[in-house]
């Protein structure tokens, strides 16, 4: 076994480990200038990101790579802000867009990547992907990895039982606002007696709330989720969407959720592009009948990530050398390529390869059109140090509901009583 395929293999334990003993504030030594140093990266778990460094040391091969997949996005998170407080830093880390706010409060625990890769590092990408990666001082802490537009999955099959259109862009233009979609889920409830959604919390409120110009905070960084309307809009059309009966109350990631997807107990979920591949594992037998369509309003986005190198990183060329070439519009392509993960660079989501991209398993949809069209059209908005904490609180409100413990009429009170709780307000 080579000492490249040897570094690939560091386990959650040997990764905190390594947090936990290099209490000097800093590496194992000064910082080296070398591009081909041995550099470490942390990245989560179930993303491919091992299939990218295999790549990278195929095409350098004088390059060195140690990778440690350090758990969930939260578990990393967490490993990176022990490291910050004087354990022994990663040279390379992935952030999840969620846990990103709370680093960008402190640019300073990280290398202003504009002073590795000029002052235009920024430009090839989303501008609100970047933006979101950016310091109040200007410097830029991470370059985006992927983005999370916003689709709808939904059987095509059980819309055809049910009288419905079953072409994408029919089902897109029939329910072209939320209103449209509560409507076209009571038609299909009254033609089958069965669920239209799986549940108004991810499906109706996470859509909805990501679709917004202001979320939780306001530009200058105010929280304002209690009194924003757009928020409390969003909410309401989850809390309508329940009135209506059209959902079947199955929370996404719960033990009934996969089986939903498998056995028809539901006929439409969100599907952002992150999440589509586990389509294929969850509910394997139903190839073919699932179709990805545009979701109701404008575009939005769920999920995302970024890569950042710590101030005190022993290697910070050899891992700008790793970001330059990987996270590259090309590099970025490639992965793609591997992992169907949709790029945040726009020359890439423009490309032939990823707009005409498509998949036998949801029915050759267009996906690659209907998922770059969700995110460039995207306009994006501030999100602050509790804005996961916020959204938490709100959406378990909404799975509350659906288990009929809170009355719908006093969700959103309870729902704003529950945030400012979780983040001590």
């Amino acid at each position: 076994m080579n000492r490249r395929k040897i570094a690939l293999r560091v386990t959650l334990a040997g990764a905190l480990a390594l947090v936990l003993t290099g209490c000097s504030g800093g590496g194992s030594g000064g910082a080296s200038d070398a591009p081909n140093a041995e550099f470490e990266f942390w990245s989560f778990t179930g993303i491919g990101q091992k299939d990218s460094v295999e790549r990278y040391l195929d095409e350098n091969p004088d390059a060195n790579v140690k990778l440690s997949e350090v758990g969930s996005t939260t578990e990393t998170a967490t490993a990176l802000t022990a490291a910050l407080a004087g354990g022994r830093v990663p040279d390379l880390v992935m952030i999840q867009n969620d846990d990103l706010p709370k680093f960008v409060e402190n640019p300073g625990n990280f290398t202003d990547l504009r002073t590795l890769g000029g002052d235009d590092v920024g430009e090839e990408y989303l501008d609100w992907a970047i933006n979101a990666a950016t310091g109040e001082d200007g410097s830029i802490i991470g370059i985006p990895t992927d983005v999370g537009g916003l689709a709808f999955a939904y059987r095509a099959d059980l819309f055809e039982e049910a009288g419905l259109p079953t072409d994408p862009d029919e089902v897109a233009e029939m329910w072209s606002s939320w209103d449209a979609f509560i409507a076209m889920g009571e038609q299909y409830v009254e033609a089958t007696g069965e669920p239209f959604v799986d549940n108004v919390e991810t499906t109706v409120f996470f859509s909805t709330v990501n679709q917004v110009d202001e979320k939780y905070y306001s530009p200058d960084g105010e929280l304002v989720f209690d009194t924003n309307p757009e928020v409390e809009e969003a909410f309401d059309v989850a809390v309508r969407a329940y009135d209506s009966d059209i959902s079947a109350g199955i929370a996404a990631w719960s033990s009934g959720w996969a089986p939903g997807k498998a056995n028809g107990k539901f006929a439409v979920t969100t599907a952002p592009s992150w999440m589509l591949s586990s389509f294929e594992t969850d509910a394997p037998d139903t190839e073919g009948l699932w179709r990805v369509a545009s979701i109701p309003g404008v575009g939005g986005n769920w999920g995302g990530s970024v890569i950042a190198i710590p101030a005190r990183a022993d290697n910070p060329q050899a891992a700008w050398q790793y970001v330059e070439t990987m996270l590259s519009p090309e590099g970025q392509e490639e992965h793609f390529a591997e992992t169907g993960t949709f790029p945040a660079a726009r020359a890439a989501l423009e490309s032939d390869e990823i707009r005409e991209y498509q998949n036998e398993f949801f029915g050759d949809s267009a996906i690659g059109e209907i998922i770059s069209d969700s995110v460039l059209e995207f306009n994006s908005f501030y999100n602050g140090p509790d804005t996961s904490a916020i959204g938490a609180a709100l959406l378990n409100v909404l799975v509350d509901m659906e288990a009929g413990n809170v009355d719908p009429a006093d969700a959103w009170g309870d729902a704003v009583a529950s945030a400012n709780a979780a983040i001590g307000g």
